[in-house]
């Protein structure tokens, strides 16, 4: 069981299991209302129907009232405990997953598409915490009630609780087992149908634009519709068996109140039970079973938290962390080295395996700028991965202070060396609190700084409400042009003494563009920080210690290679710099 990822994931939950305790109580209190309703409900109508004494009634009616109230207050209360816990829960677990990605390799997450992602941190955390709600409580409250009709049954005719009993297995046992069986399918299908239609609709969503211009617009739209179909598949063939399991409880049901007919009506007659008492053994099971009828529900719940446990737990497993105790280990300080030289030596750099740019030889220091320069697709942003340790080289080696990068944890690695990618995310939040993101105590005079840094300044003081104007979800209520300022704001706050930054020119005009990537040199310098810049833009790159021209060379096939290295003066006499060089319309000495 210590393996299960079920299991696992439920220590994650941090689950105070008094509180589960007491919630299964409370639900047991309800249901037990409900059934002493019933039992109660039968005996006074049909003792009612002899004209006693209204005395004799008495205890009995104010039994029914009570149950009856009984039943709603401890139906709510219950209601309010098990959610408390499974909110509780899902809330702690997602606090475990974040500081287990933190705190891990990135190389667990880039591999995922974003969809992917958001469904197991969204729909799969939600389906391991509704394992309290809808399957936990549930089960212990049916075995309880299940255990106490029969009690209650036999203790007024025998045989009458033992067919109770045997009804209840049929309803609490083997319909729950079957769904189970059916589930186990159908939840793979669904699991793997609702990831795929998550990351379908992120992706056409988040990138109808390019998917537009681009003509994979409806390539993205089929793939949709079909995950969809796939989806309603599922929902389909889960749909059946939950109707076979139903019609097994319904039948359980009959088959306890014929049973208690058959066996109870030969007891009155020969004296062995009173007519009032028949009722009650007739009746009580209806009301018995409404436990029991939650069980198939519960099993199918089990199989999902499961497989969405599953889920969950690669990304912890992938990212290298133990979940050990109700808490993750909190990330190991920096190291306090002064060495923090990257390097590259014969580096292969790809994706799975496959090498998209090899022979890469890079050093990037504190007081050293590099650029990275070469056409679309060359590798650029894969090598600028290798070096910030998200992508493991292929071949050859990565080191920062002479660690391999493989052997630090991302917390470390983020201590000595930021990756600012072209896509980085910015948060519905505040202007201050997305710079807060690289430093957590940066205060508005700190974060004004920056923004003058980048050229944003003016624009964040035109703001309604300055610093603490709040931005639209994933910056797009910005210009691009703003969105890439403020992600070269956020990685100059950050205190790490190395950058590494994706396209900092992008969307950007072209002298804004040149004066962005001469203003993140000269401040890096100033701040002693190293900077390694991947980009188009060549005409700001004079200021650059070192340019490293990516490319394949005429005829070759496979991965890229450097094709050259140099000042930007020394790469004048390369045709291939020089002529990219003239597309941005700059005169080549």
């Amino acid at each position: 069981m210590r393996r299960d990822p079920l299991w696992r994931a439920v220590r994650l939950l941090d689950v105070p299991w008094r509180r589960v305790a007491a919630a299964v109580a409370l639900g047991t209190l309800a249901l037990g209302c409900a059934v002493g309703l019933t039992a109660a409900s039968a005996w006074l109508i049909a003792r009612a129907s002899q004209m006693p004494p209204v005395l004799q009634l008495s205890v009995a009616v104010v039994a029914v009232r009570a149950f009856g109230i009984g039943r709603g207050v401890f139906r709510y209360t219950e209601r309010v405990a098990s959610h408390d816990v499974a909110l509780r829960g899902m809330a702690a677990l997602r606090t475990n997953l974040y500081d287990a990605m933190a705190a891990g390799r990135p190389a667990a997450l880039v591999r995922l598409r974003r969809g992917d992602l958001l469904a197991r941190v969204g729909a799969d955390v939600d389906a391991v915490g509704d394992l309290v709600v809808r399957a936990l409580i549930p089960i212990g409250v049916a075995v309880t009630i299940s255990l106490g009709s029969v009690i209650l049954v036999g203790a007024f005719l025998p045989g009458a609780g033992a067919a109770l009993a045997g009804c209840l297995v049929l309803a609490g046992v083997v319909a729950p087992w079957l769904s189970a069986r059916s589930a186990r399918a159908v939840e793979e299908r669904g699991s793997a149908a609702r990831a795929a239609m998550s990351a379908a609709v992120v992706e056409a969503l988040e990138s109808a634009g390019p998917l537009l211009v681009s003509g994979r617009m409806d390539p993205t739209m089929s793939a949709l519709r079909a995950a969809d179909r796939e989806l309603a598949a599922v929902n389909d063939a889960g749909g059946r068996m939950s109707g076979l399991s139903v019609a097994l409880t319904n039948a359980a049901i009959g088959l306890a109140v014929l049973a208690s007919l058959w066996l109870g009506i030969p007891a009155v007659t020969a004296g062995a039970l009173a007519p009032v008492e028949l009722s009650v053994i007739v009746l009580t099971p209806l009301a018995a079973f409404e436990a029991a009828g939650a069980l198939p529900a519960a099993a199918v719940q089990l199989r999902r938290s499961r497989i969405a446990a599953r889920r969950v737990l690669e990304l912890v497993d992938d990212a290298c962390i133990e979940a050990v105790g109700s808490r993750l280990p909190a990330a190991p300080a920096p190291s306090t080295a002064q060495d923090h030289t990257l390097r590259l030596s014969d580096a292969a750099c790809g994706w799975s395996g496959r090498a998209v740019i090899a022979g890469v030889d890079l050093v990037a220091e504190p007081g050293r700028a590099v650029a990275v320069v070469g056409p679309s697709g060359v590798g650029k942003t894969t090598l600028l991965m290798t070096a910030a340790g998200i992508l493991a080289p292929v071949e050859g080696s990565a080191t920062v202070g002479g660690t391999a990068t493989a052997d630090l944890d991302s917390r470390a690695l983020a201590a000595r060396a930021v990756f600012v990618a072209e896509d980085g995310h910015i948060f519905e939040t505040s202007v201050l609190e997305n710079l807060r993101v690289a430093r957590g105590d940066a205060d508005a005079a700190a974060a004004e700084r920056v923004l003058a840094d980048v050229g944003l300044l003016a624009w964040v003081r035109a703001l309604p409400d300055g610093l603490d104007t709040r931005l639209g979800p994933d910056a797009t209520t910005i210009s691009g042009g703003e969105r890439r300022r403020l992600l070269v704001a956020r990685a100059l706050l950050a205190p790490a003494p190395l950058l590494l930054v994706d396209e900092p020119a992008e969307h950007l005009d072209p002298a804004g563009a040149d004066a962005l990537v001469s203003r993140l040199i000269a401040r890096t310098r100033q701040a002693n920080h190293g900077v390694v810049i991947a980009t188009h833009r060549l005409s700001a790159l004079a200021e650059v210690d070192e340019i490293l021209l990516l490319g394949r060379a005429q005829g070759a096939t496979g991965p890229a290679t450097v094709l050259a290295r140099g000042t930007h003066r020394e790469l004048l006499d390369v045709p291939d710099y020089c002529w990219a060089l003239r597309q941005e319309a700059v005169p080549v000495p």
